[in-house]
């Protein structure tokens, strides 16, 4: 019995250039520094979303802050391993004309 070798070839082409983009992509970042003040600032946003437009701008308002945090704990079993998931995003979106 023949091996249909057609389908096999554009499966394998099709993910060995997901593959062969995935190492581009991963090629391309470059390594940062770990900025303590940063990760202390991290540490501070409460857990949940957040968002408030700063009072203290000499700009007409057009600021907009907001923070998110989403921290879970999952475990295999009641006593057994688990692993802890800490997200956190602080973001800024400002907008001025020029």
């Amino acid at each position: 019995m023949p091996l249909p070798i057609a389908p096999l070839a554009s499966i394998a082409l099709r993910y060995g250039g997901i593959a062969l983009a995935s190492y581009a992509v991963a090629r391309k970042i470059r390594q940062s520094a770990t900025h303590q003040p940063t990760e202390d600032a991290l540490d501070r946003v409460d857990e949940g979303l957040a968002s408030h437009r700063p009072c203290d701008r000499a700009d007409d308002g057009a600021q907009v802050n907001a923070s998110g945090r989403w921290r879970r704990v999952f475990r295999v079993g009641s006593d057994g391993p688990g692993i802890e998931i800490d997200a956190t995003v602080i973001g800024r979106v400002r907008i001025r004309r020029v």
